[in-house]
């Protein structure tokens, strides 16, 4: 066994291991779940968008502030990332294969519109948030949670602030843009959208076909030391079959529900264990850089538009500085080409994290440690 694979095996072992009773949280997590599931069935009545996603984010946000016993651990984020990764590469089909000469100028437009918006978002944490230089760059930049964390705390940087403002700028985005879809464009993004075939309709291979990508692409994505691995391992291997014309399976309603479910509920408890009224400063805080993003995502998709084929809905889906798989799932839920979003959120996260570094190395070479911003957040205990 190669040393890739057997960190790979050892990787889902201790993924195994963190499910033992004695680890992980069922409890706590089933009440999230729970909870979640209350909050779409709520939103869903109140036809409100996105409510299988919004609804649970919101509730388990709110349970997060109040410090309720709920839990969602990282665990339970790569096979729904494997899941949704997969869900995604079915929009691939040979057509839009062949119109992606298309997408370049919407991808020129794109990288204009990091820089310029990562720009913003930097200045205002650093003269309305009053944050030291490193905790704002990398918490301004309009992707890569992970990569930015891991960055920004190298740059010395405060760790859990930028965690909290780029957990907190996904909630808020994915709130927010549905509504400014209805707004602009009026189109409804109510429960009662076209998901798929039911699981009581669609073929038993569909579920063989997700399980046979989403294990294969795991693979391949840590093969190929892809950023988050899980979701665009299975991405691509679902992308080929369907490129191919291998399989043309769609994947069930209840499958594309589950998968938002769960994704509201994880996002909604990233915000557990730290303080409430640093929760609430950070949303306050991050609420006006989303406001900021969202207008020159608007901004950008109406240029842009001018210059490309594509409208401005799917170009505010594609510019929009959400979570990949969650604006991906607004995509589908407004029946636009959920390929064209995902592939251009893939190259702005891509762009970030390659960029990002050695764009502030450049800009501060002698920067390696906060540079005593007052007033900014202060630092949080772990626990």
């Amino acid at each position: 066994m190669s040393s890739d694979m057997k960190a790979l095996w050892d990787e889902m072992r201790g993924g195994f291991a963190a499910l033992r009773p004695e680890h992980f949280p069922y409890a706590r997590f089933v009440a999230a779940l729970i909870l979640g599931f209350i909050g779409g069935t709520i939103f869903n009545a109140l036809e409100l968008p996105l409510p299988w996603m919004l609804g649970p984010m919101t509730f388990c946000t709110i349970a997060a502030i109040l410090r309720a016993p709920i839990a969602a651990p990282t665990v339970v984020r790569p096979p729904m990332s494997a899941v949704i990764g997969v869900m995604l590469g079915a929009a691939f089909t040979p057509a839009i294969i062949g119109s992606l000469l298309g997408w370049v100028p919407t991808i020129i437009g794109l990288a204009f519109f990091v820089a310029v918006s990562g720009s913003a978002c930097v200045l205002y944490f650093r003269k309305i948030g009053r944050m030291d230089m490193t905790t704002a760059y990398f918490a301004g930049m309009p992707g890569g949670l992970v990569e930015m964390v891991v960055v920004g705390e190298q740059r010395g940087g405060d760790g859990r602030t930028i965690a909290l403002v780029h957990s907190a700028r996904i909630l808020l985005v994915v709130m927010t843009l549905p509504f400014l879809v209805e707004l602009v464009e009026g189109v409804s993004l109510g429960g009662r959208a076209d998901m798929g075939p039911s699981v009581t309709e669609a073929p038993l291979t569909a579920e063989l076909w997700i399980i046979g990508c989403g294990l294969a692409g795991a693979v391949f994505g840590h093969l190929l030391r892809l950023p988050a691995k899980y979701l665009l391992g299975p991405m691509l291997v679902s992308a080929f079959v369907h490129a191919a014309g291998i399989t043309d399976f769609k994947p069930p309603a209840e499958i594309v529900q589950g998968a938002q479910i769960v994704l509201g509920v994880t996002i909604g408890c990233r915000f557990l264990g730290t303080p409430p009224q640093v929760i609430l400063r950070i949303l306050a805080l991050s609420f006006g850089s989303t406001m900021i993003l969202l207008a020159m995502t608007l901004g950008f998709a109406v240029i842009v538009s001018r210059f490309s084929a594509f409208d401005v809905l799917p170009l505010m889906l594609a510019y929009s500085p959400g979570g990949l798989a969650e604006m991906s799932l607004v995509a589908i839920a407004v029946h636009t080409e959920v390929a064209f979003v995902a592939a251009h959120h893939i190259i702005r996260i891509l762009f970030v994290m390659l960029s990002a570094g050695p764009t502030f190395a450049l800009l501060y070479p002698k920067r390696g440690g906060k540079d005593g911003g007052k007033g900014g957040i202060p630092r949080m205990r772990d626990g």
